[in-house]
């Protein structure tokens, strides 16, 4: 497999990483397919395979935007409108905008929305990463949740996000890590090879798209790899943080 440019920190092509490897189509359009296949049962798969924890994630993760008290917020890779959801319950923003590529998830984000009462607040549009249709410095904050893995590019993604958050705005990522103290490592390797993919099969009737989570989790450039990326991509201040064992990351970041 061909080395990145970043020679030397074992960092290898995150997009090779595809949800149906026998198809010839572009790893985006693979990834509509597959969120629309599995948006039926994507909330509640959420749940049931973390034990509820992602709640929680999400929630710690929307806090480290609180004391920048952002009034307009993109929410990229929105899905089903949980993480916009959850943004405006804590953070009480003027304005939420949430994109993603598959119409299937936004269709079910956006009844969400209006049973709760907030299509004045919280819009989700069908729009893609990595040609957001905002203009320059628009937003006071972008939040991805779970997303950046199914970027087809990277790099360009993080560089659209950071043209539409305003100077000295904040960049805030939640994504799967993994976690490396040894009995914990077996355990989540079992976990996401055997059991994810079996309950995908069985609940959501597609245990492709399962398996792309495991796949997509171990190939992607995750901790210093990926505060390396933010960086060379002219973002400042960039940290992050572990939670649960290092299951999951919080990566924060400024423009």
């Amino acid at each position: 497999m061909q080395k990145t440019i970043f020679e030397g920190m074992n960092i290898y092509p995150h997009d090779t990483v595809v949800p149906f490897k026998d198809s010839k189509e572009s790893k985006k359009k693979q990834v509509e397919n597959m969120f629309d296949k599995i948006a039926f049962r994507y909330d509640f798969l959420n749940r049931f395979l973390s034990a509820g924890i992602d709640v929680g994630w999400r929630k710690k993760a929307i806090r480290q935007l609180v004391s920048a008290n952002p009034k307009n917020i993109l929410d990229v890779a929105t899905g089903t409108g949980d993480f916009a959801l959850t943004c405006y319950e804590i953070l009480k923003p003027e304005k939420i905008i949430g994109i993603d590529i598959s119409e299937g998830m936004l269709d079910i984000g956006r009844k969400k929305i209006e049973k709760a009462g907030l299509q004045q607040k919280i819009e989700l549009l069908n729009g893609d990463s990595e040609a957001i249709l905002f203009d320059d410095n628009t937003f006071d904050a972008v939040t991805v949740a779970f997303g950046v893995r199914n970027f087809e590019n990277l790099e360009k993604g993080l560089a659209e996000i950071r043209r539409v958050l305003k100077p000295g705005g904040k960049l805030v990522v939640l994504e799967f890590t993994k976690p490396s103290l040894p009995v914990i490592k077996q355990l989540y390797n079992f976990y996401m090879n055997t059991i994810t993919p079996k309950i995908g099969k069985i609940i959501a009737k597609n245990n492709e798209a399962y398996q792309y989570l495991n796949d997509s989790v171990l190939q992607f450039p995750e901790k210093e790899s990926f505060i390396h990326i933010l960086n060379q991509s002219d973002y400042r201040s960039a940290f992050y943080k572990t939670l649960t064992l290092g299951i999951c990351s919080i990566y924060c970041a400024e423009k």
